[in-house]
C-alpha cells in the first residue's frame, strides 16, 4: 500500500490545533514505517522456530452475499469552467467578426468568453445529505492583451451564486436557493438552450424517483432588467428641505418567473434510451407608474403576463455521445420576448398581449470509427404585440452540419457548412426619400447567406466530437446576398462586401467542477 497524504478541512482533525497530538502522530507514523513488525499498517506476530503443524483440510465456509453500500460523495473544493479564446482576422487584416444573420448561428466565429466555476461540495454523515456551494464568474471580450485598456477594466459578471442540497430528509429530493442560470439540454453547434434557459434570483426543488429515470422540477425567481419597461429613475427634491436633488425609482417592477419540468427516460438496449420532457413557464409583471417626456406627467403601465409551453424528445445510444434532440417551444405574450426582453411595439392596451414565438430545433451527434457528424438547425417565427406587421416581425432559420475526420486519436479535420435565411415584416419608408443609402419601403425584406469552413483541430483528450479542450485553426468563407448586406448600416463593411473571410485560431475547453451534481 502506498502512503497517502490526506488534507482535511475539518478543524477537529487539524493537528496544528494540538501540538501534542501532532507530535504523537508523527512518532507513531515513524515507528510504523520503520518497524519490521508492521506490514501495510497491520501488526505482525513475532518470528517463531516452532515447527508448523501438519496440514489439515478444513471445509470452506459457505459463501455469503453482502450488499455493496452506495458510494459516499466526495467532499472538497472543485474548480472547473467553460471558455473559448479567439484570435481572428478578415481577408483585409481587419478584426474577425460574427457574420451570422440569425439569432443563433455558428459558434465558430463567436468572440472570447471565459467562465470560471468554483464549487465546494460536502457530504454530511449525520443527515446523509450532500450540499454544493456554486459560484460562477463570467468574463467577456475584450481581454487586456487585445486593447490594453487603461485604466484596467473587465467585462465580468456573477452568473451563479447558489447553494443546493440533495437527499436532505427525503432520498432523491434536492433544493436550491440563490442566483442561478437554470437550463437543460443544448444545441451544441448553435451554442444555445432551445427549451429552458432562465436567469433569476430565487429557488427551486427537484425530486428524482428511485429508478433515476424520472424526475419532476419546479422553480420560482425574479429579475429586473435595466429597461424603461421595468425601471425609471427620476430626480426629486430630497427629504426635509435638504439641498440638491435625490434619485427616486419612480418605476421599479420585477418580473416573477415560475417554471415546471417533468422528465422520463425509457431504456432501449444495454446503454441507449429515449428521454422525453414536458416544460412550462409562467411570467408575471405588476403594474407601475412612469413619467412621460413631459416633466410631471405620469402614465400608468398595466399588469403584464406571459407563458411558455414546450416539449423535448431525445433518443440516445449511450455510446460516443450519439443522440438526437428535438425541441418544440411556444411562448406567448410577455414571455415571447424572453426573460430579459420588453415589448417595443406593445398592444393597444400597453401590454405584450398577442406577441408570440414558435421555435422548433433539432440537434444531434453520431460517431463511428474515424468519422463523426454533428448537425443542428432551427426555424423560428416571432410576432410582436402590435396589430400591424412591422420590421420586428420575423421568420428565420438555419441548418448547419460539421463532419469530422480523425486522422489520429489526437487530431483531424472538420468541415462546417451552413445556410441561414430570414424574412422580416414591412420595411418603413425612409425619413428622407433622396438621402444617400436610403432603402425603399417594402412589404417585407428577405436575406440569406451560405457559409463553408475548414477546421483542422487537435484533441489532447482523444477522439470524440465533444472532447475538450480542442485547439483549432479556422477558415470560414461566407457569401451574402443583397438582402443580407442591406441588414447593416451605411458604411459598415458588411454592407459592402458580398464575400467575407474569417481566419484565425480558436481554443475551447469544458471542465466539469462538482463530480456529484
Amino acid at each position: 500500500m502506498n502512503p497517502i497524504i490526506h488534507l482535511s478541512c475539518d478543524p477537529e482533525h487539524d493537528v496544528r490545533r494540538d501540538p501534542r497530538r501532532g507530535a504523537i502522530s508523527a512518532l507513531l507514523g515513524a515507528a510504523l514505517w520503520v518497524s519490521p513488525a508492521v506490514v501495510n499498517g497491520q501488526p505482525q506476530p513475532p518470528p517463531t522456530t516452532t515447527p508448523a503443524p501438519a496440514a489439515t483440510t478444513t471445509p470452506a465456509p459457505a459463501a455469503t452475499t453482502t450488499p455493496t453500500p452506495a458510494p459516499v460523495p466526495e467532499s472538497g473544493f472543485f474548480f472547473g469552467g467553460v471558455g473559448r479564446v479567439v484570435a481572428a482576422t478578415d481577408a483585409e487584416m481587419g478584426p474577425g467578426r460574427d457574420a451570422d444573420i440569425v439569432l443563433r448561428g455558428s459558434r465558430l466565429d463567436e468572440s472570447t468568453y471565459i467562465q470560471m466555476d468554483l464549487e465546494r461540495q460536502d457530504h454530511w454523515e449525520s443527515t446523509g445529505a450532500t450540499t454544493r456551494v456554486a459560484v460562477r464568474l463570467v468574463v467577456d471580450a475584450p481581454t487586456l492583451h487585445y486593447n490594453n485598456a487603461r485604466p484596467w477594466n473587465i467585462n465580468m459578471s456573477v452568473r451563479n451564486a447558489f447553494v443546493e442540497e440533495r437527499d436532505l430528509g427525503v432520498k432523491g429530493l434536492s433544493v436550491w436557493v440563490g442566483s442561478r442560470l437554470y437550463r437543460g439540454d443544448n444545441a451544441e453547434l448553435l451554442d444555445f438552450w432551445p427549451l429552458d434557459w432562465l436567469n433569476t434570483l430565487g429557488g427551486g426543488v427537484r425530486y428524482d424517483l428511485p429508478s433515476k429515470r424520472t424526475y419532476f422540477a419546479a422553480h420560482a425567481g425574479v429579475n429586473r432588467p435595466l429597461s424603461p419597461y421595468y425601471l425609471q429613475t427620476v430626480e426629486r427634491p430630497p427629504a426635509l428641505n435638504q439641498p440638491g436633488a435625490a434619485n427616486v425609482n419612480l418605476l421599479d417592477r420585477q418580473r416573477l418567473i415560475t417554471s415546471f419540468k417533468a422528465s422520463h427516460t425509457v431504456p432501449v438496449g444495454e446503454k441507449g434510451g429515449v428521454k422525453g420532457v414536458l416544460y412550462g413557464e409562467l411570467h408575471q409583471l405588476p403594474s407601475g407608474t412612469r413619467e412621460t417626456a413631459e416633466a410631471g406627467v405620469v402614465e400608468r403601465l398595466p399588469h403584464d403576463a406571459g407563458y411558455v409551453v414546450g416539449a423535448q424528445i431525445s433518443p440516445f445510444t449511450g455510446v460516443d455521445n450519439g443522440h438526437v434532440h428535438a425541441f418544440l417551444r411556444y411562448a406567448g405574450d410577455l414571455a415571447a420576448y424572453g426573460e430579459f426582453g420588453a415589448p417595443t411595439q406593445p398592444a393597444p392596451d400597453g401590454t405584450a398581449r398577442g406577441a408570440h414565438e414558435l421555435l422548433f430545433t433539432l440537434s444531434g451527434n453520431y460517431e463511428t470509427g474515424p468519422l463523426g457528424l454533428m448537425a443542428a438547425g432551427y426555424v423560428r417565427s416571432f410576432r410582436n404585440a402590435s396589430e400591424q406587421l412591422d420590421f420586428a416581425d420575423l421568420d428565420e432559420g438555419i441548418f448547419l452540419v460539421r463532419p469530422h475526420l480523425y486522422l489520429r486519436d489526437w487530431g483531424g479535420v472538420a468541415v462546417e457548412a451552413s445556410y441561414q435565411a430570414q424574412r422580416r415584416g414591412k420595411v418603413p419608408p425612409p425619413a428622407e426619400a433622396g438621402a444617400e443609402g436610403a432603402h425603399p419601403a417594402a412589404s417585407h425584406h428577405s436575406a440569406s447567406l451560405v457559409r463553408l469552413g475548414l477546421v483542422p483541430f487537435l484533441n489532447a483528450a482523444g477522439k470524440g466530437d465533444f472532447k475538450r479542450p480542442q485547439l483549432r485553426f479556422i477558415w470560414l468563407v461566407t457569401r451574402r446576398d443583397e438582402g443580407a448586406k442591406a441588414l447593416y448600416p451605411q458604411d459598415d463593411v458588411f454592407s459592402q462586401r458580398t464575400w467575407e473571410h474569417f481566419i484565425g485560431l480558436n481554443v475551447e475547453w469544458n471542465i466539469k467542477a462538482s463530480p456529484a451534481f
